[in-house]
């Protein structure tokens, strides 16, 4: 289904999202196209949108939104056919075949802007192709390891700062009749999240992304290091059986009866596991530990962001739209517990009172100097991706097939990628 809505909407006097940066009054047309056509997103953007109207009052706005799996299909055709000032897209990866086919707008000159350049500096790494910015981001939610705090608390232990201290923790666990991690890998892409660590701490964002990108092949001894890594957490029999059968929701039950003692996985399994029983005194987070010494921590957060397309007709209005919606108040609205409910990309908004947006946004604020990635199925081409989480699982339940599995992750790759 599609909705197109002018956004004349009355305005919302007294609205926080007003406290952004002023900017002198604009005329003439902004259309945007979005695809937040879930209740929630939807009302934070209208409502953005609306405020943005009462700062340029004589500023005629269009809004279209589409659903969002709809919008996938067809957002090359609009942005070649009739693009629209402003669209809603993803990172890194996915905008990577826009970018080449020429489809979005260079906005490097909005991150030389101080604020701009400072405040988003976390993100700037997933809006790069080329040393070029192609939009910016609006939101997006960590991912780390979530522990059952009274677990670790029972058997003495810490939150591991490396490698070495988390088998520790790990074989202690299993000591005591329980699993360490709880996983469904029945839809793939969780064991996504898993690789995507274990490669990024043992060799860093840019190999990660240099194999993201087909310019490391699967066979690479290298890449047999990280999965070396995962194969001792496999061989110590860290996860959860039968986890091939499970998925990521029927996994939870795992951690939340104490069967398992903590699960990777992004900020969105907080609500399910509180629902469940679990309380901030029993459930608590940390940052997926340390693999190679001097290796700098870089994080899955999946980001979504605006971009400007290149046939876009009021690029100066775009760009000032793009200044408002990345603005410290405007973050700190949009992405608080009554809107997205997730974490804001300006490192000067403030968060919402809750224990784990917090300590998401300080470490994705502060401490991933490493670089932000966008979660295996982003980043990697989408064939890629799909074979590839297929090795992963196969690997996970066969060990010893590692072989075959990255023999014909390289074939995949070499008609991917070529």
């Amino acid at each position: 289904m599609r909705f197109t809505t002018k956004t004349m909407l009355m305005a919302l006097a007294g609205s926080t999202m007003l406290a952004g940066a002023a900017a002198a009054e604009l005329t003439g047309d902004l259309t945007i196209f979005l695809d937040t056509s879930n209740p929630a997103p939807r009302a934070t953007m209208e409502a953005m949108i609306a405020d943005f109207q009462e700062l340029h009052p004589d500023l005629n706005i269009e809004t279209t939104i589409i659903d969002r799996d709809a919008y996938k299909t067809q957002i090359r055709n609009f942005l070649t056919a009739d693009a629209p000032d402003v669209a809603t897209w993803y990172a890194a990866n996915r905008m990577t075949p826009f970018v080449e086919a020429g489809l979005f707008e260079d906005v490097s000159d909005l991150w030389q802007e101080p604020e701009i350049a400072e405040a988003l500096a976390s993100t700037k790494g997933a809006m790069t192709i080329d040393d070029k910015q192609w939009g910016v981001a609006y939101t997006y939610y960590q991912w780390g390891i979530y522990y059952r705090k009274d677990i670790y608390d029972e058997l003495g232990l810490s939150e591991p700062v490396n490698f070495d201290e988390m088998k520790s923790n790990c074989a202690a666990i299993i000591e005591s009749g329980r699993k360490c991690y709880t996983i469904g890998t029945k839809f793939l892409w969780t064991a996504g999240g898993w690789f995507d660590y274990l490669n990024m701490r043992t060799h860093g964002f840019d190999f990660h992304m240099e194999l993201a990108q087909g310019k490391v092949k699967w066979t690479d001894d290298r890449v047999r290091q990280t999965f070396a890594n995962w194969r001792e957490l496999i061989d110590m029999g860290a996860f959860v059986e039968n986890h091939q059968n499970y998925s990521w929701q029927e996994s939870l039950p795992f951690i939340v009866n104490g069967e398992a003692a903590a699960i990777l996985k992004g900020n969105f399994a907080v609500a399910p596991l509180r629902e469940a029983g679990l309380d901030d005194s029993k459930l608590d987070f940390y940052q997926f530990p340390e693999i190679t010494a001097g290796i700098a921590l870089a994080e899955d957060a999946p980001t979504d962001t605006f971009h400007i397309p290149a046939n876009a007709k009021n690029k100066d209005n775009a760009r000032e739209f793009l200044r408002y919606v990345v603005s410290a108040n405007v973050q700190t609205e949009i992405n608080s517990g009554e809107n997205l409910g997730q974490l804001p990309v300006n490192a000067k908004s403030a968060v919402d009172d809750d224990k784990f947006l917090n300590e998401g946004f300080a470490m994705l604020s502060e401490n991933s100097p490493g670089g932000v990635a966008q979660f295996f199925d982003r980043d990697f081409p989408a064939e890629m991706a799909n074979e590839a989480m297929q090795g992963l699982q196969e690997f996970m339940v066969f060990p010893d097939n590692l072989d075959d599995i990255l023999n014909r992750l390289d074939k995949v790759q070499e008609r991917v990628y070529n």
